[in-house]
């Protein structure tokens, strides 16, 4: 059958933790056949979600090892796949749909790419993100939102994780460049290249051309201006902070679950802050009311309250404010970022 590849790609990428689910229409098999050629798609059903050295590839599979690396490195990048380079050892393993090729793609995404995707994550894949009721996403606030006597964990600390990381690399945000691509509009005219990746996960989009190298206060920078705009800074729920998104709540696939379905917000995002407001030196402005991208914030005798079941933690609100009357703690309920979570099953 001249679909096979694509169908038992489709079956190796669904053994994701967060999987690759088949459709009635199966638009997936047409973001694969988008993706890959058949014979990439040969070469990537040999990979698992372990890391191997093309020598173990070649061991295991009994192909050539020189001709397994030449097409592994193609391979990577075309982004159909994740590498990673250590101590003079290239480890290859498969990436999954989300963060992996979905991500990957930005540079490659036209009209076309962007519809299908669309489609898979209206029909499928909004549903596949929050099926186990655990964020797959951590939000965290920029540090002036946060009250000043917070004793904050390492992870808890935005500023300090950036200038921290090794390397840093950005990208377009491919979520605002889908919607752009099929003729839509975000709800404001946020900024495009707010994609950050940090450490290996840098290296990888670097080498391949995906983002481009920056410094620590370029990436604070872009931190500054993507909370001025209204953005929502979310990472893998984790400790180590190995990328960080910037989302609005039109376009990004997670929120979208939220602020579109109305699914509860821990099927997506870990709010390990909420927002508290000082009823005393509230003015009733709405400001953080018009601000807040879930809509957690209401007005109550003309005082702000916050829904904390809906507050994301975000801090977007403290920016807004004209009295100084929000500041963000930590959650006596939250639950900690993982310290690693392995992408498939």
């Amino acid at each position: 059958m001249p679909d096979d590849f694509y169908i038992k790609l489709r079956a190796l990428l669904n053994q994701s933790l967060i999987g690759f689910p088949e459709t009635p229409s199966n638009v997936e098999l047409k973001i694969l056949k988008k993706l890959f050629s058949e014979e990439d798609a040969e070469t990537v059903l040999k990979l698992t979600p372990l890391r191997e050295t093309a020598d173990q590839i070649s061991d295991r599979t009994g192909l050539d090892k020189n001709e397994v690396e030449q097409k592994l490195e193609a391979l990577s990048k075309k982004g159909l796949l994740f590498r990673l380079r250590r101590d003079k050892t290239t480890l290859y393993n498969l990436a999954p749909f989300m963060i992996g090729l979905y991500e990957y793609s930005v540079n490659i995404l036209d009209e076309e790419l962007a519809r299908l995707y669309r489609e898979y994550f209206d029909t499928a894949y909004i549903y596949e993100l929050g099926k186990f009721n655990r964020p797959g996403f951590k939000v965290i606030p920029v540090e002036t939102s946060i009250a000043p006597d917070t004793v904050l964990l390492p992870h808890h600390k935005l500023t300090e994780s950036i200038r921290n990381a090794r390397i840093i690399s950005v990208a377009d945000c491919i979520c605002r460049k889908e919607t752009l691509l099929i003729g839509q509009t975000c709800i404001n005219d946020y900024p495009m290249e707010t994609c950050l990746s940090f450490g290996a996960a840098a290296e990888y989009y670097i080498e391949n051309g995906i983002g481009r190298e920056i410094t620590a206060d370029e990436a604070i920078e872009i931190i500054e201006e993507a909370d001025k705009a209204g953005l929502v800074h979310a990472g893998a729920n984790k400790t180590h902070l190995s990328n960080l998104c910037n989302c609005c709540p039109c376009c990004c696939a997670s929120l979208k679950g939220i602020t579109q379905k109305g699914f509860d917000k821990h099927k997506y995002m870990n709010a390990l802050f909420e927002s508290l407001i000082d009823g005393d030196r509230c003015i009733g402005c709405e400001a953080c009311m018009e601000r807040c991208p879930v809509d957690a914030i209401f007005m109550e005798a003309d005082i702000a309250v916050v829904d904390r079941d809906k507050c994301l933690g975000c801090g977007l609100c403290h920016r807004t404010c004209p009295e100084d009357a929000i500041t963000l703690e930590l959650r006596e309920d939250r639950e900690e970022p993982f310290q690693s979570f392995q992408g498939f099953a």
